[in-house]
């Protein structure tokens, strides 16, 4: 699926990437997961110079662990990701639930409403891979660029 989706032509968004409908959908999204967790989350949508479109909060008060469960959503639709705390806090959800941050009801929460909205949640541990993909892209970390860079990360 990342590669299909991946356009050199289009690195930001793709070609029929449409900014009214991403943002009807990322607003249900937000409404979704926080009525999963009777809660108002934190949303923010000002991600620029990025094919990343938002992120959703959910605060740390509001789950079973007490840790905050981020979720980044793409401008390459169906494309999402879910983290406990923070991208990179920790190798993907299995190894935060692993260390007791995550509680699988929760993460269970946010990947329904991610799905009931048509996002497919693609494990971070797949994001960290190398990046082999057409589109030259405009790195500025360090290292190889990862997929998480291409379809989540600033130009």
């Amino acid at each position: 699926m990342l590669h299909r989706l991946d356009d050199p032509e289009w690195p930001e968004a793709p070609a029929d990437y449409s900014a009214a409908d991403t943002a009807a959908l990322f607003s249900r999204l937000a409404v979704q997961v926080g009525s999963r967790f009777s809660t108002p989350c934190e949303i923010d949508r000002d991600i620029q110079d990025s094919a990343q479109y938002g992120q959703i909060e959910v605060p740390g008060e509001a789950t079973v662990c007490g840790t905050r469960i981020v979720v980044l959503v793409s401008k390459f639709k169906p494309l999402a990701m879910v983290a406990a705390d923070n991208p990179g806090a920790f190798l993907g959800t299995n190894e935060a639930r692993d260390e007791g941050a995550l509680d699988a009801s929760d993460l269970e929460k946010v990947e329904q409403a991610l799905a009931g909205s048509g996002y497919v949640t693609i494990p971070e541990e797949l994001l960290a891979d190398r990046y082999d993909g057409p589109t030259l892209l405009r790195f500025h970390g360090s290292g190889e660029p990862s997929w998480w860079d291409r379809f989540f990360g600033s130009f």
